[in-house]
Order: C-alpha cells, then sequence, then structure tokens
C-alpha cells in the first residue's frame, strides 16, 4: 500500500527529485537519520519545494539493507537472503582507469589482473585449489571509475571467502614472474578487443569524445607501458586508490550483516586510509566533453560500425533519470531477433521496418562529473545514409514531438529492466556497490519508480534541449564507412527533425 500511495502521489504532482547523499545532505523536513541505527533508509529530496511532500513513512523492510563504517572507513553492506543456499562477497573499488595516468595508462587494468596472482602468503596454485575445493567462482571486472572482486560460493564458505578476498586485496604478490604472465594475457585482450568492432567503437568514442582527459584513457590501457612496466607502478596506484575510504565489502544472499562485518573487522586490517576521495580527483581533473570525431576506413570489414553521442549527465544530476528514460525510448534492436516490426520504440520500429541495420543500441553511461548519451549501430555499407537520418530524426524529435504515451512506454521499459536485471545474489551485489560508491547509499525502488513515474512529456524535451538540441556531438566509426554522412551533417540534424 505504501508503494502504490507514493507512485500515484507522483503521477499526481509529476516533480523531479535531486539525489541525495547522506553525508551531505542536513537532516530537514525532506530528509530524515537514525544516529542510533546502522540501517540504511532512504531519503528524497525534491528540487522544486510544493505542498505536499511524497515519502513514506514506514519504508518496506525489503527496500533496506544494512551498512557498517569501520573506523578506518571501510564500509561493509549486505543485503540477506536467507531463502537462499548461496551468497556473493565482493569488494567494490572508487578506482578506475581513470585514475591512471598519461604515462600509466593501463595500471589500473594491470592491477585487476594481479589479483588473480596469488599473494605473499598463499602462491597462485593454491589460492586457485582452495577456491576450488570450495566449489567457488572468483572473477574482476574494471570499468572507468570502478573496480570489483567478486565470489560466489554457498553459504558456509562465506568466512573463508573473506579471508582469500582481503588476502588478495592486502598482499598480493609483484613478483617478476607474476607481472610478466599477466603482461602476455592483458596483450592477449587488447588483440581480442581489436577484433570486436563494437568494443573498438565505443572505447574510441570515450577518446575523441573526452579527448585530453581522464575519461577518454582506455580501459585496456597503453601497449606501450603493458610491455614495459614493472612492479613498481603497481604498488603506487594500489597504495593510492586501493584505500579503506573508497572501498566497500558488499555481501548479498545467504548472510547475516553482523557475521559479515566481523569477518571483515578481523581480516581487512591493512588497508591504506588516505581519506582522499574519487570525487576530489575528480574535480582536479575534470572530464571535458569535446565535439569531434574518428573515423578508420576498413574495407576489409562487412559491416559499417558507427557511434554518435551527446554530452549527457553525471550520475548525481537530476536530470540523469529523465535521459535513462530516453534511453528506453529511443531502444534497441538487433536484426537476429523477432518482434521489432512491434516493439513500442518508433526508432526500432522504422529500422525493423526498412530494414536498414543489423543492430542498434541506445547507451546513456554516466560518470562522477560527465555522461556520454547517444546510439551505436550496426549496417551494410549502402545502408548508411538511411539510418542516420532515421536516427538523427528520432533524437532531434526528443525536443519538440513528444507523446505522453511514449513517455509511459520508456517509463514501463525502464522499470522492468532495473528489476529483472537484479535475478541473483550476484546482480544484487553489483548494485548496492555501484550504488554506495556513487551516491553513498542504495536508492530504493520505491523512491527510484517514483523518480521514473515524475518524468513526463515536458520533463523529456526540456532535458532533450538541454542536452541534445543544437548541441555538439561526438562521432566514431569503422568499417566501409564512405556512405556515413560527413560531421556537419549530422551535426545540422541536431536542431532540425
Amino acid at each position: 500500500m505504501a508503494l502504490k500511495h507514493l507512485l500515484e502521489k507522483a503521477h499526481r504532482f509529476q516533480k523531479p527529485y535531486v539525489l541525495c547523499h547522506p553525508t551531505f545532505i542536513q537532516p530537514s523536513r525532506f530528509c530524515s537519520t537514525s544516529e542510533s541505527s546502522p540501517q540504511i533508509t532512504y531519503q528524497v529530496q525534491e528540487i522544486f519545494p510544493y505542498k505536499q511532500h511524497n515519502r513514506v513513512k514506514t519504508p518496506n523492510p525489503k527496500f533496506l539493507q544494512y551498512i557498517t563504517t569501520l573506523p578506518n572507513g571501510l564500509r561493509v553492506a549486505t543485503e540477506s537472503n536467507l531463502s537462499t543456499k548461496t551468497a556473493t562477497i565482493g569488494a567494490w573499488i572508487d578506482a578506475g582507469s581513470r585514475h591512471d595516468t598519461d604515462d600509466t595508462s593501463g595500471v589500473a587494468h594491470y592491477v585487476e589482473h594481479m589479483k588473480f596472482e596469488g599473494t605473499y602468503d598463499m602462491r597462485k596454485e593454491f589460492m586457485d585449489a582452495k577456491i576450488e575445493l570450495m566449489g567457488g567462482y572468483f572473477d574482476a571486472i574494471i570499468t572507468r571509475e570502478h573496480t570489483a572482486y567478486r565470489f560466489k560460493i554457498r553459504d558456509e564458505n562465506v568466512p573463508m571467502a573473506i579471508d582469500i578476498l582481503a588476502d588478495t586485496l592486502q598482499r598480493t604478490s609483484y613478483g617478476g614472474d607474476e607481472i610478466n604472465c599477466q603482461r602476455d594475457t592483458i596483450l592477449r585482450e587488447m588483440e581480442a578487443v581489436e577484433r570486436c568492432p563494437e568494443t573498438r567503437i565505443l572505447c574510441q568514442l570515450h577518446a575523441t569524445a573526452f579527448q585530453g582527459s581522464p575519461l577518454g584513457r582506455t580501459v585496456l590501457g597503453d601497449a606501450d607501458f603493458i610491455k614495459t612496466t614493472d612492479g613498481q607502478p603497481i604498488y603506487e596506484y594500489i597504495s593510492t586508490h586501493y584505500t579503506a575510504p573508497r572501498m566497500v565489502i558488499v555481501a548479498a544472499g545467504a548472510v547475516k550483516h553482523e557475521d559479515v562485518v566481523e569477518e571483515v573487522k578481523k581480516h581487512f586490517t591493512r588497508l591504506p586510509t588516505n581519506p582522499t576521495t574519487a570525487s576530489q580527483l575528480a574535480a582536479k581533473e575534470l572530464a571535458i566533453f569535446t565535439g569531434s570525431e574518428v573515423r578508420i576506413i576498413d574495407n576489409d570489414l562487412p559491416l559499417a560500425h558507427f557511434a554518435v553521442a551527446f554530452a549527457g549527465a553525471s550520475l548525481t544530476d537530476p536530470d540523469s533519470i529523465a535521459l535513462m528514460v530516453m534511453k528506453s525510448m529511443l531502444g534497441s534492436w538487433n536484426k537476429s531477433e523477432e518482434g521489432g516490426k512491434l516493439m513500442g520504440s518508433e526508432l526500432s520500429k522504422r529500422v525493423a521496418i526498412k530494414e536498414i541495420a543489423e543492430s542498434m543500441m541506445t547507451f546513456n553511461d554516466s560518470y562522477k562529473d560527465a555522461g556520454l548519451f547517444g546510439i551505436y549501430a550496426c549496417a551494410k555499407p549502402d545502408c548508411l545514409d538511411d539510418l542516420a537520418d532515421a536516427i538523427m530524426y528520432e533524437i532531434s524529435k526528443l525536443s519538440n514531438r513528444v507523446s505522453e504515451d511514449d513517455v509511459n512506454h520508456g517509463r514501463n521499459q525502464l522499470k522492468s529492466s532495473l528489476l529483472l536485471q537484479l535475478d541473483g545474489t550476484t546482480p544484487v551485489a553489483r548494485d548496492i556497490g555501484a550504488q554506495l560508491l556513487a551516491y553513498g547509499r542504495r536508492i530504493p525502488y520505491v523512491e527510484m519508480f517514483a523518480r521514473i513515474d515524475a518524468v513526463d512529456a515536458s520533463t523529456i524535451k526540456r532535458v532533450a534541449k538541454r542536452f541534445l538540441f543544437n548541441k555538439d556531438i561526438a562521432i566514431a566509426a569503422t568499417g566501409p564507412i564512405q556512405g556515413l554522412p560527413d560531421y556537419n551533417w549530422f551535426r545540422s540534424r541536431t536542431h532540425s527533425p
């Protein structure tokens, strides 16, 4: 009933919200905090005050998570689901490739690989055997701003997983053999990415859109650095960025918060405690969007690949929710999938009916201080002109011709997508870790859905005019792209549907 009440209110008032960070928002009639409990409840702050305030007074317990901050600044966050027999344990770290330097581009990626090479107390072979013995799975992922290390294990192996995770993060071995082993692995990864046009295009898009700034650096790094580096840059990166205040230990599934906290207290005792935050580092070296393009003609490829993007919203920008709805409205499509001609997205239907693409995908990447919103597409060379026209027509239409039915479809698609992404303990852990690093808390879905429902047609048009209408664009393209319209053509279509 509380959810229904809030959603009804959101429809009635249709007002956007601002993301609140519990560290920076002072208690007021819009935000309530509790000093006596480690529970994180949600907080809602309105951009524009109005007479009635929409806040659920008694949140549903299943939207709550527990978080404890240790004296060294390390946070421990859990979400229990005792009906399952498995758990995901991981460390989410507020550090990624944007924290490399021009001289050490790729060191963050190298660090991520080195964590699989064993520790001073546990050789790689013994660590692998230990994980294998408990039937667990250990992996890692790195992005431009975050790095995560994750265990998927049975409930009885949670303490052992925390022990191995702590040893891995605090006592990594930097011997020459280990470095050389991972050097070869990373170089092979680079070769694999070069053979994947979609990944390569999105890397090149970031490089041209954020040229000269940290977000322009590729996650994989510079091949020359990878080939020549020794252990010193790796050690310095870990000492600087793998600090307790920038790390969250997350547990989801068959876990109890108190037990996890005690294990973390026992094992995570050697982390650096430098109080500098990733946001402070980002403020010193801002990501600046530059209208530009990079085109690489490669007639050996059978299909043309290109992406066109605008400067988007940062993670905490109040308009980031509207851009998420706009992404759902534009949609994605693949020729191998059925039903494109019946999709709610006008762009997907147009592409499917005219058969002018093999695939297309809308993306909305948000970072601490910037964003990238656009569309990636793959098509036959003789379809590029029609495909580019369809894409730019639908994008420019968002600024002046938007129906409530289209927005409602986008809202419903977005809400379903958010829920379907949380199928299992690993996606839940990922959601907790990413949101704590981005917002300092996990936004409950009752609040997120209220924010989504507050987006209407007028909001879409306003946000589109802010980010898309007559704005500079970035383009990356490769393959047989001689038929792709030039940069000036794309730029002129940002204000004329």
